[in-house]
């Protein structure tokens, strides 16, 4: 079975708290314009970033993978961006990570209102394959991919 570390260091862990969550059945072309959003947002907003998401009230802008994409409402007035999505299943997976690493933080002594995503990030995880069987005995794969998504949070303004 292969090790598996985060890929962000740090040398004092009394002020941070992390979690990670594998095999998120979502692409990794989604979650990571997910994940770019929330790197350097306060804890709270991003869990409601996410859940306006998921109510499909603000969008993700989509600044890596965009060809052929429709422009958004609000975008280009908050993120100077006007493309973008609503990845609500990404945003789902994202909204319980976040409550997981909160609670992690809440066991650790950590004010859960000072924290804030120091590192989030989006991992390729396998690639489940299958195949569909089509006309004239051919077959085509049919591909599911996974994702990994690790975060760090911290406290900061600690008094």
């Amino acid at each position: 079975m292969p090790t598996w570390h985060y890929s962000y260091k740090v040398r004092d862990e009394a002020n941070i708290a992390k979690a990670v969550q594998f095999d998120i059945p979502v692409s990794i072309k989604v979650m990571r314009e997910v994940t770019a959003v929330l790197r350097g947002m306060k804890l709270s907003e991003a869990k409601e970033f996410l859940k306006r998401v998921i109510e499909k009230k603000e969008a993700v802008p989509l600044k890596r993978y965009k060809g052929k994409q429709a422009h958004r409402r609000g975008l280009a007035d908050k993120w100077k961006w006007p493309i973008g999505r609503y990845p609500v299943k990404a945003a789902r997976y994202l909204l319980k990570l976040l409550d997981n690493v909160e609670a992690n933080a809440e066991n650790k002594g950590l004010n859960k209102d000072n924290l804030v995503i120091v590192h989030i990030a989006a991992h390729k995880g396998i690639t489940l394959k299958r195949y569909m069987p089509r006309a004239f005995g051919r077959a085509t794969p049919k591909y599911q991919r996974t994702s990994h998504v690790e975060v760090v949070v911290e406290e900061v303004g600690k008094k």
